[in-house]
């Protein structure tokens, strides 16, 4: 069968519209200056757009011409391009940029292939995407997105981007060769991801042939949670919530394949134990995903993070409160039309010596996210550390008056819900039974005597973007288990 690269092209001018805007194009729009254009490229390779973003303003700040760049020296450089990919490499490219623009272009940047590729640091991705973008001239820019995904519709058959650009040479229409870079990198930041596509929601899906594609495996929910409900017509994120209990410790037990069957588009983890420097590069960089770290002042303590597939727009750490943000307690992440809070509640401790603590700080966080609804919906997801009701753990009358079932932390929690606040799984599920934490010892978790400590909560106004929530108690790793939330 044909694929239809019209069709396919067509529907994605249409569907990338509200995607992220590859930062080289954005710089471009922005300034339309080959200069600027050229070293943005040169920053960008492997490294994640945000962070280029970041560091090509720095740049700019200081060299916005090839003559200002060339009064800065390899140190400075490197420490105003830190950290994208191979910086120290890429400062000595842009030391070298502006004495070769100078002798062989007159200072200026060229807009031929063949003398592009003569600038220190420019392959030919590099110079077809400078060309095409800068210049508005035909060039195939053939990106890890654009060699992925043209093989995926088996548009061409090839091994390397190399063989992919010059495969679309003799095959892609002229008209789309400017363009087709910029639309396949957003496709394929946004749906037709390396790692889990959203094969689920493409719009290309009635067509695409998904030649070597092994789509996000979405855990089915139960039937029931669909029932009345209305189908819904934007995107439903899937959100995971763990406390891995020691991120290092988990990131050496199948951490990374666990992400990648459970496919969340925004994964909260507590009690991370680690600084980011001590994490390994797979977990400190997960493929796919934008990371944010909250660890505590105090190594192998407490901590969060979030893994998001969308950039934030805002981050904030902690709630103004060096008591609790000291120990890594909460992150917020802002997007378009909510906030996500990840939260690491305090333990109030077997001798209920932070039982006082805890309680400070769960009313120093209801109206820190009180405040944030005012604005915008917000999704608050974390390890609350106290069960509810006697369902939520499985020997409550031992347990009355014990850390996480105090008539004190029970209260606070019915002052919550009484305010609105929604506890999602609850919406759904009524059986008791259903943990999320089991302690190490007497087997408690093959004998499933748990407690139910994690939850999603949405603000009072958010309770129809609910699309489903469930625990998933069979996922190991940790002495507690994800849960889960569809949120429209």
């Amino acid at each position: 069968m044909t694929f239809d690269i019209e069709k396919a092209l067509q529907i994605l001018e249409h569907e990338v519209q509200n995607y992220q805007v590859p930062v080289v194009d954005l710089i471009a729009v922005q300034t339309h200056d080959p200069f600027k254009v050229l070293v943005a490229t040169i920053l960008s390779a492997r490294t994640k757009d945000e962070v280029t973003a970041q560091a090509a303003a720095r740049l700019f700040a200081r060299a916005a011409t090839p003559q200002e760049l060339a009064a800065l020296d390899e140190p400075t450089l490197q420490k105003l391009i830190y950290p994208v990919g191979f910086y120290k490499n890429k400062a000595a490219y842009l030391a070298a940029l502006p004495g070769v623009l100078e002798k062989n272009f007159a200072s200026q940047v060229p807009d031929e292939i063949d003398q592009l590729i003569t600038l220190p640091g420019v392959g030919r991705k590099t110079a077809n995407l400078v060309r095409a973008v800068a210049f508005h001239k035909p060039a195939i820019c053939v990106d890890t997105h654009v060699h992925r995904i043209m093989n995926i519709w088996g548009y061409v058959q090839t091994t390397t981007p190399l063989e992919t650009e010059m495969a679309l040479r003799e095959k892609l229409p002229e008209r789309h060769w400017i363009r087709v870079n910029s639309l396949l990198v957003a496709f394929g930041q946004g749906t037709c991801r390396p790692v889990g596509p959203h094969c689920e929601r493409c719009v290309l899906a009635s067509f695409c042939p998904r030649i070597g594609v092994t789509p996000r495996k979405l855990r089915a929910l139960p039937k029931q949670q669909d029932a009345g409900k209305v189908v819904p017509t934007t995107p439903i994120k899937r959100m995971i919530s763990w406390n891995v209990n020691g991120l290092r410790a988990v990131a050496k037990n199948g951490f990374a394949g666990i992400v990648g069957d459970l496919a969340p588009d925004i994964l909260a983890l507590q009690e991370i134990k680690a600084m980011p420097e001590q994490l390994p590069d797979s977990v400190r960089e997960m493929a796919g995903f934008t990371a944010y770290f909250h660890p505590a002042l105090k190594k192998g303590y407490s901590g969060v993070a979030t893994y998001s597939r969308v950039p934030a727009e805002t981050v904030r750490a902690g709630i103004g409160d060096p008591r609790f943000d000291d120990e890594g307690r909460v992150l917020t992440l802002e997007f378009a039309d909510f906030y996500f809070v990840n939260c690491y509640f305090p333990n109030s401790r077997h001798d209920l010596s932070r039982l006082e603590l805890k309680g400070e700080f769960n009313l120093a966080l209801q109206e820190f996210v009180q405040g944030l609804a005012v604005r915008k919906s917000v999704v608050i997801c974390g390890d609350f550390n106290v069960a509810h009701t006697e369902k939520d753990l499985a020997n409550p009358a031992a347990n009355v008056n014990n850390a996480g079932f105090t008539p004190e932390e029970r209260h606070w929690m019915d002052a919550y819900i009484h305010a609105g606040w929604l506890d999602t799984f609850r919406a759904y599920h009524q059986e008791p039974g259903r943990y999320s934490w089991w302690s190490y010892r007497s087997n408690a978790r093959e004998r499933n005597i748990g407690w139910r400590i994690d939850y999603f909560f949405v603000d009072p106004g958010s309770r129809d973007r609910v699309m489903g929530a469930d625990i998933l108690d069979d996922i190991p790793g940790s002495d507690h288990c994800p849960v889960l939330l569809d949120f429209q």
